[in-house]
């Protein structure tokens, strides 16, 4: 009897910590990448997967192409096709503001003024081939690439870093790009 209680109390202790474990890592602080060169960042990147948006509802072949302005802000250009990688293609520009003393990490977007939207680079290539950038409440997820399709190897191991970073990864959805 005595044996069954102590057993009984190291499992839930284990399932306990187990839970623990697990909110502290989906509940600890979103890290950006240190250092983003804006030049080297500019031009075209495909969306390989997201976590699905509205405003991105029905989107295929979609890309965003930033250009860096001598003004100090970068402009955003986001395409898609609606329906399928032909359809009818969809276009929205704005406006990407660097966050001061964040290495050019973290940026505010902005579509539609006054509102603005934070964009922070989690993790990058060193050679800017892939880049992941969310939000710190990890609600958006954006993988990109710099072609329309992802060596899987890599995406996997995109993969694994948020997974250890505590993102819910079930809610991630690859993009339908042209080949």
């Amino acid at each position: 009897m005595q044996l069954t209680k102590y057993k009984n109390t190291i499992i839930y202790s284990l399932i306990l910590l187990i839970f623990m474990t697990s909110a502290a890592i989906k509940s600890q602080p979103l890290q950006t990448v240190p250092y983003v060169d804006l030049k080297k960042y500019a031009g075209l990147w495909h969306e390989i997967a997201l976590f699905p948006q509205t405003f991105e509802k029905g989107c295929n072949a979609t890309t965003a192409e930033y250009t860096a302005t001598e003004k100090g802000y970068v402009i955003v250009e986001n395409r898609c096709n609606k329906g399928s990688v032909t359809g009818k293609q969809s276009y929205i520009k704005g406006k990407a503001f660097v966050e001061e003393n964040s290495g050019n990490a973290k940026l505010k977007v902005q579509f539609f003024w006054p509102f603005k939207a934070k964009y922070w680079i989690i993790d990058l290539a060193s050679d800017y081939s892939y880049a992941v950038v969310s939000h710190p409440s990890k609600k958006y997820l954006w993988i990109l690439s710099r072609t329309p399709k992802m060596n899987d190897a890599v995406y996997q191991g995109i993969i694994a870093r948020l997974k250890e970073k505590g993102f819910d990864l079930t809610k991630l959805q690859l993009i339908n790009q042209l080949p």
